[in-house]
């Protein structure tokens, strides 16, 4: 999976205790939460100094991981973040494939001036890092990080809050095992975390049962009057503007996972998500079968990410960015004409 020589430089550079610092990207998801925080752990076990940062604040629901306290938040401590990165000597970027994913703190990262690793599995990674750890047929990067451990000979090291961790990047990247996940060795290292101590049903209602009365009302207010339906393009479209945000008191996290419910209605292949925020609309894609929203989001919406799953961003207005992708999705008819059989 892994190039060996990529595999020998890092035992090499590992073999002594290092101060490293784990960043997460922007807008932080279960995946990059849990690949810090498994690497954390793991890496602590073989006398690192680890620091994890994070752009951004993450959502709640995932405040139950073991050292999930621990992460410093570059838009509450921009300083702090800048004393662990100057002090380190090795930076590992999980779950994004180059600085800008990080927003505000790419430029404090792109200054670093100890050794870059990037664990990953979107593609196209940039050419910022000095190792490259990037396979895009893998669930999660919490995967990868498990690959990564076995790879270094250390999976006995492998305890309970590792295996939190890694599982929960591996349920949430996958919607819980609906996509991104027809891979079998998926499975065979979910079925090694549970035999570490994790009880997956537990672990699905730490994450998904702890709606808030305000972000269910908003996601009943999603579907009822923001959802627009395009037949002849069989897409469906959810947008939220500041205001609706606002009226049901959003919080980090709560439109996580909206956009798949355009998915489960028949003959719809493709599901979006508009959300206004920070005098932009966020957009994230969601795909049924062959259509690549990687490829939709990269050359239309400034953005990527994977074949049936990616974001973008657009700086129009709601009804312009509406319009723009009203009319792109013209270009792509015959393409989402299409039934997802066995």
């Amino acid at each position: 999976m892994f190039e060996s020589k990529e595999i020998e430089a890092v035992k090499q550079l590992l073999s002594v205790p290092r101060k490293i610092v784990l960043a997460a990207h922007k807008n932080p998801d279960g995946d990059t939460i849990g690949a810090v925080l498994g690497m954390m752990h793991y890496l602590r076990k073989k006398g690192h100094t680890v620091s994890p940062i994070v752009p951004n604040d993450f959502p709640g629901y995932y405040r139950w991981l073991p050292g999930a306290e621990e992460f410093i938040v570059f838009d509450r401590d921009a300083r702090k973040v800048r004393e662990v990165l100057s002090a380190g000597d090795v930076l590992i970027c999980l779950d994004f494939n180059a600085m800008a994913r990080t927003g505000n703190m790419a430029p404090d990262l792109l200054k670093f001036s100890g050794k870059k690793i990037v664990i990953d599995h979107h593609l196209d990674p940039g050419e910022e890092f000095d190792h490259y750890f990037s396979v895009t047929r893998v669930s999660s990067t919490g995967e990868l990080v498990y690959e990564w451990m076995e790879a270094l000979g250390d999976l006995s090291l492998l305890s309970e809050k590792e295996a939190l961790a890694l599982y929960t990047c591996i349920m949430t990247d996958t919607g819980s095992f609906s996509y991104n996940c027809n891979f079998s060795r998926t499975y065979h290292i979910v079925a090694e975390l549970i035999q570490r101590g994790v009880d997956a049903a537990k672990v699905h209602k730490l994450v998904y049962d702890t709606f808030t009365e305000n972000r269910l009302r908003l996601l009943g207010y999603a579907l009822s009057h923001r959802l627009l339906v395009w037949h002849d393009v069989h897409t469906a479209v959810i947008y939220l503007t500041k205001a609706d945000l606002k009226k049901y008191n959003y919080q980090v996290g709560d439109t996580e996972g909206l956009v798949n419910y355009g998915l489960s209605m028949e003959d719809i292949n493709l599901a979006v998500l508009l959300t206004e925020k920070d005098n932009q609309i966020r957009m994230s894609f969601r795909s049924k079968g062959d259509f690549s929203v990687n490829r939709l989001a990269r050359d239309f919406f400034d953005g990527g990410g994977h074949k049936n799953a990616s974001g973008g961003t657009s700086r129009m207005s709601m009804e312009n960015t509406l319009g723009k992708l009203k009319e792109v999705l013209q270009h792509f008819k015959e393409e989402l004409d299409y039934k997802v059989t066995l």
